[in-house]
């Protein structure tokens, strides 16, 4: 499993349950909360990765563009800041 997902589901209280007899079998268990937590943590980090481009010499219009972008994501989602 991803690392950048086990620490989101670990921020987001969820636990990773392995299956005894099946080492390659594994779900998360959590409260209801803590699932909206998680899909809330994921759709920040999408919107991140659109304000990372911002930190690198681009043209005004694509800084733009890639803001615009982070703040669509988070707008769609209900996870505005």
């Amino acid at each position: 499993m991803n690392e950048l997902i086990e620490k989101l589901l670990d921020e987001a209280e969820l636990d990773i349950v392995w299956d005894q007899d099946n080492p390659d079998y594994k779900w998360v268990e959590g409260s209801e909360e803590s699932l909206l937590k998680f899909a809330e943590l994921i759709v920040r980090e999408c919107a991140n990765q659109c304000d990372l481009l911002l930190d690198h010499k681009i043209s005004s219009e694509w800084a733009r563009g890639t803001h615009d972008c982070s703040k669509a994501i988070r707008k769609h989602f209900g996870v505005e800041e």
